[in-house]
């Protein structure tokens, strides 16, 4: 049991490190402007392109990671199902969140792009189930796959 839930908070750091770090440099390089749509905080389709695709590849390393440890299936079969019922909670603020019309500034910083960016709600809800089937993805790169049946004697 220790295993399994090392592996699972193993596997949950590793992406949370990494999309920290990753949308952190992303940021970076888009900058304000190509980051959001113009004179908004609404996301680009640039940087929920781009996004999508870091999301993915953090997920498949922090279901690699948890593979790992775990040596089964089982590690990242929870951890795909804790990045679901995690991401879909995460998801309720943007689902019922009244739009904010404030006019975005030509400079933004970091900190505050993360706290007034606003993404469409179909992709707060899509994005939970992308990352599960990361976790799953990057399990498989590992060589975790189902246990084959015993051989008949």
């Amino acid at each position: 049991m220790g295993r399994l839930i090392g592996s699972v908070a193993l596997g949950y750091v590793v992406m949370f490190v990494l999309v920290f770090c990753l949308f952190t440099a992303l940021y970076l390089i888009l900058g304000a402007d190509r980051s959001f749509q113009p004179g908004t905080y609404d996301a680009s389709w640039l940087w929920i392109g781009t996004s999508t695709l870091l999301a993915l590849l953090a997920a498949a390393a922090g279901g690699w990671a948890c593979a790992a440890v775990a040596r089964n299936d089982k590690g990242p079969k929870v951890l795909a199902g804790l990045v679901i019922a995690l991401g879909l909670l995460l998801a309720v603020p943007v689902i019922t969140a009244d739009p904010d019309t404030t006019p975005r500034t030509s400079v933004v910083g970091n900190m505050e792009a993360m706290q007034k960016a606003q993404q469409p709600v179909w992709i707060a809800l899509l994005n939970p189930f992308l990352g599960a089937i990361g976790v799953m993805a990057g399990a498989r790169l590992f060589g975790v796959r189902k246990p084959e049946s015993a051989p008949a004697a």
